[in-house]
């Protein structure tokens, strides 16, 4: 019954991880009918799909401080608040600066729920099931970005609003999230923290007993007892910090900088790239998402046993030789107007302009620039800038299972790896008293890269070609791999104190020494 409860607080938190993937990948349903909505060029939708995350930083700078005052429950549930009002206001939006101030207030749900969450299960889980459980998080979010994209794809016959009920929707398992949430007994580390000992203790043995609660209570309280004064920022940066904060950093800017994010925010978008049409394109990524959600699985599985290194090294690995592939594949291809293409666009455009279209025949262009010079030549700037996305599309020849097959390669290697690793050691390697400013400081900063990755993403796509785009996120992917190797400590099976006091750097201490430690 005791695993039982664990299980059960621990899958209604991560409940939060959830609504953080709906809400980050229902967007990319929404992107062209958005686009023509609001009449957006490449910044201006980088911004209305990435101002989720900007919210996301401001979450990220106050989640860990507030937590610590009002407690990591209290922050959830205002979470859950946010995401709700987000939901609704996004769907109603008729003000693209309206729309932004409503995704931006989901992402202070967002930066606040993916901290907290992982948090409040690290303090309350057993060691040899911390891994695990802290992973329900990531499983939830998983979950949540494939329901997104299976959502996006039942709402998309919806008629001229569809992209409304994809935001809106959202507004239902927000609701379920905050009645659940009541339930959800508070942190006992936090509780201790604030000199609630009893209350402390009861949870504590609801979740492992009373000879587990009796040494979990004398831990906890003997670390707090080394030093008391209030967590301040300025400790992050302390050498006896440095190896913590040098691994945490580095693993949150690897994470975002390999490009998951606009991988899943436009895979939609992307998959269209490769020549097929708006419903094989949001089908095939709803095969994203399952693979996500299938790979997330075995990360669960393999994270206690295997442990956290060899999953970064296998994923970081994978995901570097997906991207090159995807970089290659979006290399060799080129455009060329063939009798398929031009019955691929005879409902999209004038008939006129069918017929000058024939004149390309026979000539292949090796890349969009040219391709794209070569048609505002013949037919006119104007003419070819309202129908350029729909020629540009059904001209475009490439490998698209490769591509197809390239993306569900590095969706599963990140699913494996950084996905839900990066946030068992963030909830693990960080003092117990320093860990909710910790670990704000450190999702900011994950948050900053993710958002600036996911905002110059559509100019990337026109200014860079996919080509460009994945190769560069396919030697950062590289890098990731080279770091883990040399970096990354093993963290399974240890206590949260245990591992403070392998982690704090001591004189004489250098990262390669502790890394040899753990």
């Amino acid at each position: 019954m005791r695993k039982v409860y664990t299980v059960l607080i621990s899958l209604v938190v991560a409940l939060g991880g959830f609504l953080l993937g709906f809400d980050s990948a229902v967007i990319s349903g929404a992107v062209p009918f958005i686009r023509d909505y609001f009449q957006l060029g490449d910044m201006e939708l980088g911004w209305a799909v990435s101002c989720l995350i900007f919210g996301a930083m401001a979450g990220n700078s106050i989640a860990g401080p507030v937590s610590d005052f009002l407690g990591r429950k209290r922050v959830l549930i205002i979470t859950a608040v946010l995401f709700t009002i987000s939901a609704i206001t996004s769907a109603l939006a008729r003000d693209y600066w309206f729309f932004i101030v409503a995704r931006i207030l989901g992402g202070i749900g967002v930066g606040g729920a993916i901290l907290i969450a992982p948090v409040y299960i690290a303090e309350i889980a057993p060691p040899e099931k911390r891994g695990l459980l802290v992973s329900f998080n990531q499983l939830n979010i998983v979950i949540g970005i494939s329901a997104a994209y299976w959502s996006n794809y039942f709402l998309l016959d919806t008629g001229i609003n569809n992209w409304r009920w994809m935001l809106g929707v959202e507004a239902v398992p927000a609701i379920l999230y905050f009645s659940f949430l009541f339930a959800v007994p508070r942190s006992p580390r936090w509780l201790v923290q604030n000199g609630r000992d009893q209350e402390a203790i009861s949870v504590m043995e609801k979740v492992g007993g009373k000879d587990y609660a009796r040494k979990s209570f004398e831990m906890i309280k003997s670390h707090l007892g080394i030093v008391q004064e209030k967590a301040k920022l300025s400790a992050l940066f302390t050498r006896k910090m440095s190896f913590i904060m040098f691994i945490a950093f580095a693993i949150a800017f690897f994470q975002q900088i390999t490009g998951i994010n606009a991988i899943l925010y436009y895979a939609p978008t992307i998959f269209e790239k490769t020549g097929g049409g708006q419903d094989s394109a949001f089908m095939q990524a709803i095969v994203i998402g399952l693979v996500n959600f299938g790979f997330t699985i075995v990360a669960l599985w393999l994270i206690d046993r295997l442990g956290r290194k060899p999953l970064l090294l296998i994923g970081t690995s994978v995901m570097a030789i997906s991207l090159l592939v995807n970089a290659g594949a979006f290399y060799s291809a080129d455009y060329q107007v063939t009798e398929k293409s031009l019955s691929q666009l005879e409902a999209e455009i004038p008939a006129e302009l069918l017929l000058e279209l024939r004149s390309f025949q026979g000539v292949v262009y090796p890349t969009q620039l040219e391709f794209s010079n070569s048609l505002d030549q013949k037919l006119g700037t104007d003419v070819h800038a309202d129908h350029k996305s729909a020629i540009l599309t059904a001209s475009f020849r490439i490998n698209a299972i490769l591509v197809l097959f390239a993306i569900i390669g590095f969706v599963a290697a990140f699913a494996i790896s950084l996905g839900p690793v990066m946030w068992a050691l963030l909830s693990e390697i960080f003092p117990n008293r320093l860990r909710g400013i910790a670990i704000s400081a450190v999702g900011l900063f994950n948050s900053l890269v993710s958002f600036t990755v996911t905002l110059v993403f559509p100019w990337e796509l026109s200014n860079l070609g996919p080509s460009g785009t994945f190769l560069i996120y396919g030697l950062f992917s590289l890098l990731a791999f080279l770091f883990v190797w040399r970096y990354i400590p093993e963290t399974k099976g240890k206590s949260l104190e245990e591992l403070e006091s392998i982690l704090i750097k001591t004189d004489g201490d250098t990262p390669e020494s502790k890394t040899a430690m753990v």
